[in-house]
């Protein structure tokens, strides 16, 4: 799949996947920064992405961010959208510092990791009553 990209600093390397087996591609910061104790923070990736069609872009911290940083995704998963990719809609990774220190990123250090995930979009068909069985409702598997 080819994906038009820009670097906002082309000193800083494009993405790059680790391994052969790695789905996600690393971020990394375009800046210095101090992330100060329960502070949320936008941390700027360099990059602005054209998203194919029918796919969106999950944006989330790498796996060792909160252990080794203290950083995690307040909302979980940034999700960015297809009709994200103007000339100012550099990607930026929303984190939450939840230690009591500062925390200190680097530029071009990696803290975060993107993934291509395919979608759809739905056509609503409203009906009075859902006629399938039921599990029994949140929580009914035990």
């Amino acid at each position: 799949m080819e994906v038009k990209i820009k670097r906002i600093d082309k000193s800083l390397p494009l993405p790059e996947y680790q391994t052969k087996g790695s789905v996600a591609f690393d971020l990394y910061s375009r800046i210095d920064m101090e992330i100060k104790p329960k502070e949320i923070a936008l941390i700027p990736t360099n990059l602005i992405i054209q998203t194919p069609p029918n796919y969106m872009l999950a944006v989330v911290p790498r796996s060792s961010t909160p252990k080794k940083l203290g950083l995690f995704v307040p909302h979980g998963i940034g999700i960015i959208d297809q009709d994200y990719c103007g000339p100012e809609d550099e990607i930026h990774l929303q984190v939450f510092n939840f230690t009591d220190n500062s925390v200190n990123i680097t530029r071009g250090q990696r803290i975060g990791q993107a993934v291509f995930v395919r979608i759809d979009t739905a056509s609503w068909q409203e009906i009075d009553q859902i006629e399938t069985k039921t599990r029994g409702g949140f929580g009914s598997t035990g």
